[in-house]
C-alpha cells in the first residue's frame, strides 16, 4: 500500500534529493521513501544501543571473548586456525 502525502521541503533539500535520486536511478518518491526508512532504522538502532548501554551490557567484549573461545576450540580440535568452509 502506498500513501500519497503532501510535504514541504527547503529548496536546497529538494534540489539535493532530486540530484541524489537521479544519480541512483530512482524516482524522487522512491529515493525519499528509502531515505525516510533509513532514518527510521537509524533511530531504532540508536535507541537500542542506548538501552544496551543503560543496561550496562558490554556486547563488544562478549563478542571478542566468544571469538577467542572459538579459536581455542579450533586449536584443540584441528590443531590450528579455523578451516575454510
Amino acid at each position: 500500500m502506498t500513501a500519497k502525502v503532501t510535504l514541504s521541503f527547503a529548496d536546497d533539500t529538494i534540489a539535493d534529493a532530486r540530484r541524489f535520486a537521479k544519480r541512483e536511478g530512482l524516482s524522487l518518491s522512491a529515493w525519499m521513501d528509502q531515505a525516510a526508512r533509513e532514518k527510521a532504522l537509524r533511530e531504532v538502532f540508536a535507541a537500542h544501543a542506548a538501552a544496551v548501554g543503560r543496561a550496562g551490557l558490554d556486547l563488544e567484549s562478549a563478542s571478542l571473548a566468544d571469538a577467542q573461545e572459538v579459536g581455542m576450540v579450533d586449536d584443540l580440535l584441528f590443531g590450528g586456525p579455523p578451516r575454510a568452509a
